[in-house]
This record gives C-alpha cells, structure tokens and sequence, in this order.
C-alpha cells in the first residue's frame, strides 16, 4: 500500500474535508462495531488467507492484461486493458463483495443488504451471500431494472430477493435511500453491504482496500509485460470503486497521469449527467461528505447517465480529496462517445465492455490520439452482458 493510502482515511473515517460518518447515534453502534470487525480480522493470517483462496480458486484471481493492439494500431499511443471482465460475474465488484461476506460471516450476520444501479454489485453480492450462505436482499431502482434485465434475472436465480425502487427517479440514488431504510429496521442481524467506495466510514476505506488487489495486479502484470509502470492509467468513476482500485498502486507514481472518468450523459444541463467532480460542489448524501451535483438547498439534483452503474450525485470522499490534491485529472465522456467506444472495441478486439467501462475507453481512445507514444492502461472495470439488450434495441448492430 502507498503512503498516501496509509495515511487516509484517519481514525474518524475522514479524508481531509471528506467521508466521516454522518448517521443517526443508535446506527453509529452498529457501524462502530463493523469497523472494530474489519480492523480485527482485515491484519489476520486466517482472513487474508481465506480470501486469497476464494480470489484465486473461486473468483479466478488474477485477472489479466491485455495489449489491445488493433486498437492501438488504429488510434496510436498503446492502450492495454485490466481485463476485471473476466473476474467470476463479470466485474470488479466481486471482489469486494467476497471481502464483505466474509466480514458478515464473521460477525454472526445472516443476511446482505445492498443497492444496485447497473446490477453487477447486486450479482456479485448475491454471488457472496450463496457462497457463505446467507440471506440476500437487493434494491434497484424500476428504471435500471428495465434496462439491465440479465442481471436481475441473474440475481433471483442466485438466490437474491430484489426490490423494486418506485420513488423518484427509480435509479441509483433510490436505491441507495431503500436500502439504508430496509437496513435500519434491523442493523444487529443484516448488513449492508455497500456497493462503492461511498457511504459512512467504514466503507470507504473497506471497499478501496478490497479493489486494492486491481491495481497490486495490473502493476506487476504491466511492469513484467513492458519493463515500467504506465505513462497513463484510465477509469471510470461514478462512485468510483473500480477506479480507486486500480488509481491505489500509481498515485505518486512519477511520470504516471490519472484519469477519472465521469459520465457527462446528454449534455452540461441539470438532470442530464453525472459529472459530480466536474460541476459539483462539496456537502452530504448517504452519511457522508464529498463533492455533490446539488440544489440550492443542498440536495441533491437529479442525474442521468446512459450507463446505471454511474448515475449518482456524489463520489467516493477519497476521489474528493485527491481531486482537491491535483493528484487524479477528473474528466468525462458524454453517452456518445461511450457508446462510439463500446463499439469499437466490440468489433475490433472481439471484447464486448459494460456501458460503465466504455466511459474509460472512450477517454483512453482520445488520449491515445494525443499521446502517440505513451501507454495507457484502461481498467476494464466489466463485460457488457447485461447492456446488449437495451443497446441493441436504442442503436443496433451499427
């Protein structure tokens, strides 16, 4: 781990000005007692040991890189992905959901609960709860349920009872709502297992410490591949789980940029994108502090992106502080340029990518018209399975 990943978040859960724990003080116990869990076994031989096995017998750890040469030949520069599409359920997302099930096991809880936009953290906690056999509980907003229609039928079958998310916009802010609520008429028996590095302390720091092994991967995979460290490394962010995964082995890095891709949907309008770093300002959403799309009251504004696993209001507390700290460029991708990217790299490498990931390849193809001779390391956060329908159907085969 990196000095600037040891030295935050502190002892209260914060980031600088950011995270913290802003919930009400009978829910505050029981988030106090998964923090002192996850403190008490995250160091334990037995834990680390458990959840390697699980990585590499279960999940199919280590996932690997991949030069995209056609694409690189086609745009210059030389773009290689983290292949987290091959990861056992399609994306990254599994690899904190292990981590948190067997937290959940540990402390004697028998059910998971948790919100899903684009499905993939619904699956792959509903993977984890059959795997330690617990209950499983998901909300998800009715719009993101019609829209990603493979992986709610993936989760039943899992075993996952999914909720419908009928108030507001019915997406992923929503979802986040429901769940907490269904979480706080029972925090001793459940957990709720967030999807991000979002939410009150401890989640956060839990999440990015379990996509940690993203990026302790693709250096070492990267470094044996080419002899250095990548000029560029590109992620997209929405909460911004799968970006703080890969961005946790390079910041610092001498002579390596970041780039934290946000969806800038159908334009700079109100209600029309995500771009929370982009056009929001700081304040609180779900129990903790970061940069917010928000009224004038502070609430929070209605979002959109084409891709559900992005359409959120605020970001992960750690990508506010590293925005602040000029460490990370946050920039965006409008649904077009997505949709161009995911495309491309169906037809030209024969890998089909999550609409959510496809933001990432989108600023990776543009940048590598620009920086002809650097490499870029694109992390393929997941495979667009569960986006095919509705993508079919809006644009077709093209």
């Amino acid at each position: 781990m990196n000095d600037f990943c040891k030295q935050y978040p502190d002892a209260q859960g914060n980031f600088g000005p950011y995270g913290g724990s802003l919930i009400p003080p009978g829910l505050q116990v029981e988030m106090d007692k998964i923090t002192d869990a996850y403190y008490s076994i995250s160091k334990s031989h037995q834990f680390i040991a458990e959840l390697r096995n699980i990585r590499t017998h279960f999940q199919g750890r280590p996932t690997p890189v991949y030069f995209a040469k056609t694409l690189s030949d086609q745009c210059g520069g030389r773009i290689y992905l983290k292949r987290e599409d091959l990861n056992h359920t399609g994306a990254h997302k599994l690899n904190h959901c292990m981590g948190e099930g067997l937290l959940a096991k540990y402390m004697g809880k028998k059910k998971l609960i948790a919100e899903t936009g684009a499905g993939q953290h619904g699956v792959a906690l509903a993977t984890a709860a059959a795997y330690f056999g617990l209950e499983c509980e998901i909300h998800m907003g009715e719009v993101d349920i019609a829209k990603q229609h493979p992986n709610v039928i993936r989760m039943k079958i899992l075993g996952a009872t999914v909720v419908p998310v009928s108030h507001g916009l019915k997406t992923l802010k929503e979802a986040v709502d429901s769940a907490f609520e269904a979480y706080l008429k029972d925090p001793v028996t459940s957990i709720y297992c967030i999807g991000s590095v979002v939410g009150p302390h401890p989640f956060p720091m839990m999440v990015r410490d379990f996509q940690r092994v993203v990026g302790v991967e693709a250096r070492e995979q990267f470094v044996e591949m080419t002899g250095e460290t990548p000029d560029n490394v590109v992620a997209c962010v929405g909460g911004g789980s799968n970006a703080m995964g890969i961005f946790s082995s390079f910041i610092d890095e001498p002579g390596c940029s970041l780039y934290g891709v946000e969806p800038m949907g159908r334009g700079t309008k109100t209600g029309d994108h995500a771009a929370t770093i982009t056009y929001g300002k700081p304040g609180a959403i779900h129990g903790f502090k970061c940069y917010l799309l928000q009224d004038e009251k502070g609430e929070p504004s209605p979002v959109y992106s084409i891709a559900s696993g992005l359409d959120y209001p605020g970001v992960g507390p750690e990508h506010s502080l590293l925005h602040d700290l000029k460490k990370v460029n946050y920039v965006s991708c409008s649904d077009e340029e997505c949709i161009d990217a995911f495309y491309e790299l169906s037809k030209k490498e024969g890998i089909i990518p999550a609409l959510e990931s496809a933001h990432a390849l989108a600023y990776a193809i543009k940048l590598a018209k620009e920086k002809k001779r650097e490499s870029i390391l694109v992390n393929l956060s997941g495979r667009g399975d569960k986006d095919i329908d509705f993508v079919y159907e809006k644009y077709g085969a093209r």
